[in-house]
Formats: structure tokens, C-alpha cells, sequence
């Protein structure tokens, strides 16, 4: 029987690359901004920005994209290359730990390059400030030798683009936030958005889906498009096994409730959560510390990849002693709320 750890990792609705995904992904990435479906100010501003860039023969100024993952940072930043004209060189913050490290990836750069840093928040503090100098000056100071005899020497680097992705702003030092000339939070897709995503999709891989099929797909996805595709391969198999071979309404409907995502996008993790906010600690206020310890899962995957969610649904809020389940989150688990909005003096309030 698979441990907690498996199950988290083969969670159908977890908005993160897991296994072959990362391939499957750059098979289905548009190439262009006018094939990237959603996200129209951002994309609008892009163009603008890119298209300017051009005609005055520099590189586009650094970019940082922000918001929960699965929604497209990491396409965005190709697109950003490739509508410039440019390579990109991708990494994350957690993979680059030594000066050294982010060393050999600047001075690898072509002029004009794309540097593309995924989970930027995660980067270690030295290589953050090594990383003020080249993005402001496009130079990279080392210090050869210890001691007294230390030198500094200033590398000068070609002119580059950083892209920076992050699902934690608020982790980001002012210091490295203020250097990204463009940022742009992408939000939660609209369920017509995701949609044409999955109709996208089902064209690319030859699945055959109806209008229904494919609206029953998208509201239940989280407003997520990775979301999205894994659901509709996964729907696929029970229209093969079960069905025509069509994916209709009735045989998303199964194949979801049989996969255990119900019909507001929740899956068991995101229903262990508020049952436990709502059973054992009366609706909150509940600190994240405590919720994780309840649920053995990291505090950081909580915030990350299920609260956004829960919150924009309108069944959890975030307040200063903790969190709090609302009305809707009841009445989606059969619950009877309690006749009082607030039974808890913030005991748990530690997050």
C-alpha cells in the first residue's frame, strides 16, 4: 500500500510537473504569445513590451511572473525567448547553491540571452547578491584568493534578460524584487479559458470530446490548465474503458467522481483540510503549523497549492489569528455550521 508520500505525489489535481510531465509540457507549449490562451493584460503588455525591445535592438528588461504554479510562468518565459529571438538557459533557485553555480550559468550567456529561474524565492542568499550587480550592471564581481591577498575582479557580462518565476512573492527581498523592470501575477484561468484549453488539447492528442465533456473538464480543474490536460488524459481512459470512446458529460461526471475530484474541483487532500479545520478545531481560527501537522503535509505546499484554491472557492479565510472555514465549506461537506461565526479565542492562531 503506497505511503503518504506516494499519494501526494500522484495527486491528480496537484498543479506541480510531476514524472514525464516536464516533456509531455514542451509538446504542448505555444510557441507564440498569440497562441497563449489567457492571461490577456499580461500577454497584451508582453507583446508591447517585447515589440519594443526590438525596435530599439535590446534586450527586454527583466521580468518576474508570480502567482500559483501551473497557471504558465515557465511557458511564458520560452515564449519571452522566442518571440525575442533569443536562447534561454533555465534553472531554479534550489538547484543553483554556490556562487560558483550562478557563475558558470552568466558567463555561458550569449548577448541577448534569456536566463530563466524558476522558484527565484528559493535561491540562497550569496547568490542573490551576487545576482544585484549582474542584472543592474551586467557585471560579475569575484574575489579571487582569501585573506589579504584577496583580489576583486569585475567580469563584464553580455546584456540578458532575466525571467524569474515564484508562487511567494512576499519571500523575495526588496532588493532583488526592485531590479525586474516588468512584473506580471498570473491569476486563476476563467472555466470558458480552460475550455479552449482542454479543446486545445484533445485536438493534439486525438481525444474526442464534446462541449459538455469538455466544460465538465474545466470547472472542476482548479482553474489550472496543467490541471486541466492531466484531467482530460485521465477522463480519456474511462471514455475508452467505459464509454464510446467520446468524452461526454456523463462520462467526465464518472471518471472525475471515480478519481475522487468532486464537483467544485476539490480533491481528498483539499476536503482532509477543511474537515479538519471544521471537525476538530470548530471552524478556526487554525494556524497553518497546526493544519500541517493534522494533515502530515508541509506547511509550505499548504500555502502554495491548496489554500489559493480553498480561498478563492470561498471556503477558507486567512485572517490574523489563523484560519477560518466559512459557511460554504459546511454546506459543500454536509456539515450544519455553527450558530456561532467564531467559537475559538485564537488558541491556534500561529500562522
Amino acid at each position: 500500500m503506497p505511503d503518504e508520500k506516494d499519494q501526494r505525489e500522484t495527486r491528480i489535481v496537484d498543479p506541480k510537473v510531476g514524472g514525464e510531465e516536464g516533456a509531455f509540457d514542451l509538446s504542448l507549449r505555444p510557441k507564440r504569445l498569440a497562441d497563449f490562451i489567457g492571461q490577456a493584460s499580461i500577454v497584451s503588455n508582453l507583446e508591447t513590451f517585447i515589440e519594443a525591445a526590438k525596435n530599439r535592438g535590446e534586450p527586454l528588461d527583466h521580468v518576474l511572473l508570480s502567482g500559483p504554479p501551473g497557471l504558465g510562468k515557465t511557458t511564458l518565459a520560452h515564449i519571452i525567448a522566442n518571440e525575442m529571438g533569443v536562447g534561454i538557459r533555465t534553472t531554479s533557485g534550489p538547484a543553483v547553491e554556490r556562487k560558483g553555480d550562478i557563475a558558470a550559468i552568466l558567463t555561458a550567456l550569449e548577448p541577448g540571452d534569456v536566463l530563466f529561474i524558476d522558484e527565484i524565492h528559493r535561491l540562497s542568499r550569496v547568490v542573490e547578491e551576487l545576482l544585484y550587480s549582474a542584472m543592474e550592471d551586467f557585471a560579475l564581481d569575484i574575489i579571487l584568493g582569501q585573506g589579504p591577498s584577496a583580489k576583486s575582479i569585475r567580469l563584464s557580462l553580455p546584456r540578458f534578460t532575466m525571467v524569474g518565476a515564484t508562487t511567494r512573492t512576499g519571500l523575495l527581498t526588496s532588493p532583488l524584487r526592485d531590479r525586474f523592470g516588468v512584473h506580471a501575477r498570473l491569476e486563476y484561468y476563467r472555466p470558458e479559458e480552460l475550455e479552449e484549453v482542454i479543446r486545445r488539447s484533445s485536438k493534439s492528442f486525438s481525444i474526442p470530446v464534446d462541449d459538455d465533456g469538455a466544460r465538465e473538464i474545466a470547472r472542476r480543474s482548479r482553474g489550472t490548465p496543467r490541471v486541466a490536460i492531466r484531467l482530460l488524459k485521465r477522463v480519456r481512459d474511462f471514455a475508452q474503458v467505459s464509454g464510446d470512446g467520446t468524452i461526454h458529460q456523463e462520462i467526465a461526471d464518472h471518471a472525475l467522481l471515480k478519481m475522487e475530484v468532486d464537483r467544485e474541483g476539490l480533491d481528498v487532500m483539499d476536503r482532509k483540510i477543511l474537515r479538519v479545520i471544521l471537525e476538530k478545531f470548530h471552524g478556526g481560527p487554525v494556524g497553518v503549523e497546526t493544519i500541517s501537522a493534522s494533515v502530515s503535509e508541509e506547511r509550505d505546499t499548504i500555502e502554495d497549492v491548496y489554500e489559493p484554491f480553498l480561498i478563492q472557492q470561498g471556503f477558507l479565510k486567512r485572517t490574523p489569528r489563523g484560519r477560518v472555514a466559512t459557511p460554504a465549506a459546511y454546506r459543500h461537506l454536509g456539515l450544519a455550521p455553527p450558530k456561532r461565526a467564531t467559537q475559538q479565542e485564537g488558541l491556534f492562531g500561529d500562522g
